[in-house]
């Protein structure tokens, strides 16, 4: 199978660059980037071509494309991706507003390729057990989610509104989410949220609590935050503490990590090292996998669409301090 990457912009580009160097029988055959310097490096990091122009780069021979551009251009991208016949896992959030989400979904169906939204915390084992632990029915019936997200602040374009189309609460919302949508099976039906910046100067959010009501009446809160500092010895958290009638289970998806003592840094003396599975692989290859049988994604252009809803409610509800009804 023959794969490109469109832009790496996202810093997740990289990772799933690795991911399918080591896939067998899959070629990373090339990379566009509308910024020469960053996508001739990437080339060359990858032992693949740089290509600036995305006509150009879609002309290739390709059966798929993986788009981690900054958000405002996903839906550009993906919809001249499907024209081309391309299978698409797109970077979350599919888009910026639910309108674009939506063409890019009919898009793809019109032209009869795969969609998929790039949520990798599906694929983390301890979430992926956690499921197994509720479809059996060991927890009892699902009372409430409490969820975070908290990691570092990207910087560049993530805070560029006109870019990233939102702050930390669009950038942390969307996975967990994803995540609470997939235990239950069914959909949030309002929000209230309160968002706003905390930890930096910044003309978007860096921080959000919200608190959601789903349709069968379960109740969830989430914390979304860039709140790690620079020097933070791990990224951030993503967290889920599911509350069962039988039984309570947390688990935190990137906490699985040793942590490494050393005399030579005396700012930070110590780093963790994390050795659970890899998140971004394990996306990558169900991606691969999928076309290769020609079956559904495992997540949907309509699940990014849904994930982006509950983001966006949470912004207007923060602005209008009132309940979102979706």
């Amino acid at each position: 199978m023959k794969i490109g990457i469109a832009s790496f912009a996202h810093m997740h580009a990289h990772s799933y660059a690795n991911s399918l160097l080591n896939l067998p029988g899959v070629d990373l055959v090339a990379i566009f980037d509308d910024q020469e310097e960053r996508g001739q490096e990437a080339a060359k990091q990858y032992k693949t071509k740089h290509i600036a122009s995305y006509e150009k780069f879609l002309q290739e021979e390709m059966d798929a494309i993986i788009v981690c551009s900054e958000n405002i251009h996903h839906k550009e991208m993906v919809i001249q991706a499907a024209k081309a016949k391309k299978h698409i896992l797109c970077e979350k959030p599919i888009a910026t507003n639910l309108e674009d989400a939506q063409d890019m979904v009919k898009v793809c169906e019109d032209e009869n390729v795969t969609l998929q939204i790039a949520y990798p915390v599906r694929f983390s084992t301890p979430i992926r057990e956690l499921k197994t632990l509720i479809d059996s029915g060991e927890l009892g019936d699902i009372v409430a989610f409490r969820t975070t997200n908290r990691g570092q602040n990207p910087g560049s374009w993530f805070i560029e509104k006109d870019k990233s189309g939102g702050g930390a609460v669009l950038d942390h919302t969307v996975h967990m989410v994803d995540i609470m949508r997939w235990f239950l099976g069914v959909e949030v039906e309002e929000v209230k949220a309160h968002v706003d910046s905390y930890f930096y100067d910044l003309d978007t959010d860096d921080a959000g609590l919200l608190t959601l009501q789903f349709e069968n009446g379960v109740i969830a809160s989430h914390d979304a935050s860039w709140s790690r500092f620079d020097q933070y010895p791990v990224w951030g958290d993503v967290t889920i503490e599911v509350i069962g009638t039988k039984k309570t289970v947390k688990v935190d998806a990137i906490k699985e990590h040793l942590r490494l003592f050393t005399k030579k840094d005396q700012v930070q003396p110590y780093k963790h090292h994390f050795f659970g599975n890899d998140m971004d692989f394990g996306l990558v290859k169900d991606f691969v996998e999928r076309i290769k049988e020609g079956s559904k994604p495992s997540i949907t252009g309509y699940d990014g669409i849904k994930s982006l809803e509950v983001s966006l409610a949470a912004y207007e509800s923060s602005k209008k301090n009132v309940t979102v009804k979706l």
